[in-house]
């Protein structure tokens, strides 16, 4: 009885452990991908900036938990959206050449599911 309940414990601790470290940063997880889309989730934790990329094509973006983003591009002036938890928004693709970096510019993290259509 005795090693069970070590064992169990041990996972639990465990478990625990790996949650916390997933939420040190931000995470972007594939989904799906095939000849029309690619799917991804990712979760933005606040003040954690996205790294500089680019969408060659257009996304929808469903917020499973919204919250307030900064889309700042490479030149030119930064944008702020809103995603409202439950609602779906369209964003163009980025003009050739460009770049952006994204930043969670609110209190709680930013969930959002990223639809991205393939030409």
């Amino acid at each position: 009885m005795l090693n069970k309940t070590v064992v169990l414990t041990v996972l639990a601790v465990t478990a625990a452990a790996a949650l916390a470290l997933q939420r040190t940063s931000t995470q972007r997880t594939p989904q799906l991908e095939n000849d029309s889309v690619k799917v991804w989730k990712t979760l933005i934790l606040p003040r954690q900036p996205l790294e500089m990329h680019r969408h060659e094509n257009g996304r929808v973006i469903v917020a499973l938990k919204g919250g307030t983003i900064r889309i700042v591009p490479q030149s030119g002036t930064p944008r702020v959206l809103t995603w409202e938890t439950g609602k779906a928004y369209w964003l163009t693709p980025d003009p050739p050449g460009e770049l952006h970096g994204d930043e969670n510019v609110g209190p709680g993290d930013i969930e959002v599911m990223v639809v991205e259509l393939k030409r």
